[in-house]
């Protein structure tokens, strides 16, 4: 039985402390609730100030997820198990019919795909049918052949194969036969014990008797002495005939190269695209080892089971994981402005008017009778001193200074302590880039027809604020031309002084500021003072001047 899908609980992309803690504090209440299965996910790396507060807490970072479209493994496969390549003919023509599939997946011991064999491929390998020398070509085996001919083994070794020589029905006379039967053959009698004697006494590699006659001893014993199988079946010579050439090996007429596969990871859009020009029917599909799974058809690209996903710290779609438009969203929690984000249907949003996130979720611990353990406090606590720069950004309201306080308490830490050990860990430059200086939080915007990223990095040592505003100044054109986006910004705030630097790039970034924030043309850097928050001082500005 499959396992029941997950519902992901998935903040922005750069996620920050509050994305992610409040994924893990969210997908933790949801779970306590009983109403399903639920995990918290990432959109991006994590930054240095959210490792320290997982690690501090306890927490695993949230599995990595970048890209909900929709894939194979969101569709009803057909978990139709693998055959072996020694399967019969027949067994695998009665298979799909039993089954009704025209496409069988052929695998080895381990389970990885040598290769499909279809109904096409019976059909032609029955039409196409002009020799007597099959069953030394494709190696059957005697068990093979008692089985498709509903056989008992009278003499010999069931393990065994035919090696060499044709197939001759021995209805003739003795003296016909020794003209026709030739060492190593496999020949059909009846019960005429001089055809039975003749063709032992040929050489033939096996005899099968039909009609479920019985074999003298003394044949019995000439084959032992000549090395000779013995096959018995009920069937008569006709029908005898007719089945042996169905208890080839499906091995001997799969197709075992050029195989159209499908991996669970490949995306359904590029599935669509391959099978309007592919004429298969049915397409195996892969794990992520290569192991086959099943398979899958154009029927059933129709019974998509989208991803399920719970957004939280965020509402504009710019900001989305990719590919969520192929995603199923139930519910949107969330502390931004109002975005651009349309969903296929309603969902539960709830959006107030507090400084991080983390703060409403807390309340809905609290309108749900769920108790909060130390270590989900001392989550939420970080993450509403994070968005709130330890209540010094104008984004901070009563209620999150009041919240923190109370996480306080249950966290068991002091405020002042956690916000300064993370505010050190975030703002460590070490060993980073310019772009994973630029990147740590950034988020994507449009307005005004107008589409431009903003980074911001928030520092209390001088030292690292200066070596920040080095890397990224050298780095924005590039971001800017690898991006795509119309500006960038980066806002390099100093929490010391109250104010931030805004480095920026793109034609028409600066008057776009300038007029944003009425700075005077004569200077040489946009600074601006008692500007620390994104959300509510920076973004306005620059949407403010956009629509003028």
């Amino acid at each position: 039985m499959e396992k029941e899908r997950k519902i992901g609980v998935i903040g922005h992309k750069n996620p920050d402390t509050d994305s992610i803690c409040s994924a893990i504090a969210y997908a933790n209440l949801k779970n306590r609730m009983g109403t399903g299965s639920y995990e918290p996910l990432r959109a991006g790396h994590l930054n240095g100030e959210t490792k320290y507060v997982l690690r501090r807490f306890g927490f695993p970072a949230p599995d990595l997820c970048q890209d909900v479209s929709a894939q194979v493994q969101d569709i009803d496969i057909r978990r139709m198990p693998g055959v072996r390549g020694t399967m019969t003919v027949r067994k695998a023509w009665e298979t799909m019919r039993d089954q009704q599939i025209t496409t069988l997946s052929v695998v080895d011991d381990g389970g990885a795909l040598l290769g499909i064999i279809t109904l096409k491929d019976l059909a032609m390998a029955n039409m196409d049918f002009d020799g007597n020398q099959f069953l030394a070509d494709a190696k059957t085996s005697y068990r093979n052949i008692l089985e498709t001919l509903n056989g008992t083994m009278v003499t010999g070794d069931p393990e065994g194969c035919v090696q060499t020589g044709k197939v001759v029905i021995g209805a003739a006379s003795p003296e016909t036969m020794e003209t026709v039967v030739e060492p190593g053959d496999v020949v059909l009698v009846a019960n005429r014990y001089e055809a039975q004697f003749c063709a032992v006494e040929m050489g033939a590699a096996c005899v099968i008797v039909c009609t479920g006659s019985a074999v003298p001893k003394t044949i019995v014993r000439l084959a032992e002495e000549r090395g000779c199988t013995i096959l018995s079946t009920p069937f008569d010579t006709y029908p005898a005939a007719c089945r042996i050439s169905q208890s080839v090996p499906v091995s001997f007429h799969m197709l075992d190269h050029d195989i159209m596969t499908f991996r669970l990871s490949d995306e359904l859009e590029d599935v669509r695209e391959v099978m309007g020009r592919v004429r298969h029917v049915y397409f195996p599909v892969l794990d992520h080892e290569g192991k086959y799974v099943g398979v899958i058809s154009r029927r059933n690209l129709l019974n998509l089971r989208r991803r399920r996903l719970i957004l939280v710290d965020h509402n504009e779609k710019t900001q989305c994981v990719d590919g969520w438009e192929d995603a199923e969203i139930l519910e949107i929690i969330d502390h931004h402005r109002i975005g651009n984000l349309e969903t296929s249907g309603p969902v539960y949003f709830r959006n107030q008017p507090v400084g991080c996130t983390a703060t409403v979720i807390y309340q809905m611990y609290g309108e749900q009778g769920v108790e909060i353990s130390p270590e989900i406090a001392g989550l939420l606590l970080s993450a509403i001193l994070s968005d709130t720069l330890k209540f010094q950004s104008p984004t901070c309201t009563a209620l999150d200074r009041k919240t923190a306080e109370l996480l306080s308490g249950i966290a068991g830490v002091d405020i002042d302590e956690l916000a300064g050990a993370m505010f050190v860990a975030g703002e460590d430059l070490e060993g980073k880039s310019a772009r994973e200086v630029f990147t740590q939080d950034y988020k994507n915007f449009e307005a005004g027809g107008i589409r431009f990223g903003v980074g911001q990095g928030s520092f209390v040592s001088r030292t690292n604020w200066e070596r920040a505003g080095e890397l990224v100044s050298g780095y924005l054109e590039e971001a800017l031309r690898q991006s795509g986006l119309d500006m960038m910004f980066y806002m390099l705030t100093s929490l010391q002084d109250q104010s931030t630097r805004v480095l920026y790039a793109g034609p028409g970034a600066e008057v776009l500021l300038r007029r944003a924030f009425d700075t005077d043309d004569a200077e040489e850097q946009i600074v601006l003072p008692g500007v620390v928050s994104r959300k509510k001082q920076f973004i306005p500005g620059i949407l403010q001047a956009t629509q003028e």
